[in-house]
């Protein structure tokens, strides 16, 4: 490997299938074609789809793909052996995957003598001849095939040479890449690293020709092989690896691998997947290609991960992990302030990379633990230049430690924070002026469950004008939110175009109660960005109201800032 020729990896994503088994998780067809678009446009060249057959849902989406092909990936359907004591060219099951179309599929068989026998209640030799009729029949069919072996490091384990044999079966069958599966998630990296060099030098394979050696990275999964052998070609089949997080070490499991020879990495965006998930592709591989060397994708793609990570949280509606290695919000997040004025000084100090490289950002974080370095790097991202010097900037700090003290959390309530100083630096505007609210709120007993209804009267003055309103919700928050807009759209139009898209509550001394202050963090959106603002109060709908309305504040600060912007140009 060299600097101008890097070693390609290939990257096969399993969040279709794999991933879409987590807990709490559902895609509907266009959810799946949605997340094979972007990971098509991210450089992934190998995207498992699903299993043809298994359900409807994946024979339409496999259609869907057909009508409209991805522009560089492969789309690979996922199946089983054929079942014992049948032939492959009989079980409908393979019908199915062949229906759909795929250049490439993904078989898995059974590599444990323990699945063998007690899984599937058939024989040893039965199960080698499942995996030989399988990759056979498909070879006959056109189709190229990546055998997963499934259980494969707890099969080696327990009973080595059975396990072998089930891989040379496939090998000599024409399976294409032969995949190492720790579909438990128990082996720790030590072993993985062991057993791969042990299987390469027991295939007798040559790690120099894993695929690597000779193979450009811009090379297309569709490219046929110069010669072939029952379909295969005639160099030995590469090496691939799926790993399972159950012990926590699914990515370093993965790494240590690709070290010993492997060249093809499985796993799932963010890590999703059954039990604890699946290799997380947004950590294995920015490690591969900026910490080892390797070449995954080209860096204009690499700079999108952070993008499409989030944008996939999105679609699966799960919440993005905020300290997700690489892509987390909080990834290249500073607090302490010796922290924040060395990585001001040089952000190697306190960042293994450059965030952009993987489309994140740094961010410096407000808290009770700031110094005046965090102030003036904060307020340099908001465009305010502050410098030491400055009593305003003190001014920020005194006002930030003792709103925390109450009992107000600026970290994940930015936006609350750029206006707080802008009001320190007289850049504050007030849009309307509260001069009251009433919130009624009903419990009705319905025939089956109980009904409840709430009705918000608020007066505010906007430009002298007093204005009085009132609006019903399903609750006292919704209601006194679409009462504050009922009365404001009229002067600020834009606040149309802004809803609520969290609303969280936290409880910051449960001893005291139903007395207990409490802590809301409300984030809004416009449709193309989101902020959050926070309040605190011992009644929760003061605090809710402080919350809302400063969301509304910002949105219409951001709403000026793009109107400027605009008129600049013009």
């Amino acid at each position: 490997m060299t600097s101008q020729t890097p070693t390609p990896i290939w990257i096969y994503d399993t969040t279709l299938r794999d991933g879409s088994q987590r807990e709490g998780l559902s895609l509907s067809i266009e959810d799946k074609l949605r997340i094979a678009r972007q990971l098509d446009q991210l450089g992934i060249p190998f995207i498992e789809g699903g299993w043809p057959g298994a359900n409807p849902k994946d024979v339409q989406f496999f259609w869907r793909l057909k009508e409209e092909p991805l522009t560089q990936a492969e789309i690979v359907a996922f199946c089983s052996t054929r079942r014992p004591h049948k032939t492959a060219a009989d079980d409908p099951m393979l019908q199915a995957i062949l229906a759909a179309g795929t250049h490439w599929v993904t078989i898995f068989g059974k590599s444990w003598d323990l699945h063998v026998t007690e899984g599937l209640g058939t024989t040893l030799d039965e199960n080698l001849a499942m995996i030989r009729d399988t990759i056979e029949y498909l070879h006959s069919q056109g189709r190229r095939v990546i055998y997963d072996a499934e259980h494969w490091f707890d099969g080696y384990k327990n009973n080595p040479d059975y396990a072998l044999k089930t891989l040379k079966t496939a090998m000599d069958a024409g399976a294409e890449w032969l995949v190492f599966c720790d579909t438990n998630g128990g082996t720790l990296p030590h072993e993985i690293g062991q057993i791969v060099r042990d299987v390469i030098e027991r295939l007798e394979l040559n790690p120099e020709n894993q695929g690597r050696a000779g193979f450009e990275p811009t090379l297309s999964p569709t490219t046929e092989p110069d010669e072939t052998r029952h379909g295969a070609s005639l160099h030995s089949p590469r090496l691939g690896i799926h790993t399972h997080n159950d012990s926590d070490t699914a990515v370093a499991n993965a790494l240590m691998s690709v070290v010993e020879g492997v060249c093809m990495v499985q796993g799932t965006m963010n890590g999703y997947g059954e039990r604890c998930g699946n290799a997380n592709l947004c950590s294995l591989i920015p490690n591969l290609q900026l910490k080892l060397g390797y070449h995954c994708m080209q860096k204009e793609q690499l700079a999108t991960l952070t993008q499409v990570s989030r944008s996939i949280s999105e679609v699966v509606n799960l919440a993005p992990d905020d300290h997700a290695a690489f892509v987390g919000r909080s990834a290249f997040a500073h607090k302490g302030g010796i922290h924040v004025s060395a990585v001001e000084r040089n952000p190697l100090t306190y960042e293994h990379i450059p965030p952009q490289q993987v489309g994140n950002q740094r961010r410096i974080v407000i808290s009770d633990q700031s110094g005046l370095s965090n102030v003036l790097a904060k307020a340099k991202s908001f465009g305010h230049e502050l410098h030491k010097q400055d009593a305003a900037c003190r001014q920020i700090l005194g006002r930030l430690k003792e709103l925390e003290n109450e009992g107000y959390q600026f970290e994940a309530a930015e936006a609350s924070f750029d206006l707080l100083m802008r009001d320190a630096l007289g850049q504050k505007q007030q849009h309307f002026e509260l001069k009251g609210f009433q919130v009624h709120s009903d419990m009705l007993q319905g025939i089956d469950t109980p009904y409840s209804n709430a009705m918000a009267t608020i007066k505010v003055t906007v430009n002298g004008e007093d204005i009085l309103e009132v609006a019903e919700g399903n609750g006292p928050v919704s209601a006194l939110d679409a009462a504050l807009r009922k009365a404001l759209v009229r002067f600020y139009p834009e606040i149309g175009t802004f809803y609520l898209t969290d609303y969280k509550v936290r409880i910051l001394d449960g001893a005291a109660g139903t007395s207990a202050k409490t802590r809301v963090l409300v984030e809004s959106s416009n449709g193309k960005q989101r902020w959050t603002t926070v309040g605190v109060s011992a009644n929760i709908l003061e605090a809710s109201y402080q919350a809302v309305v400063e969301g509304i504040e910002y949105g219409l600060l951001l709403q000026s800032a793009v109107k400027t912007a605009v008129e600049q140009k013009v």
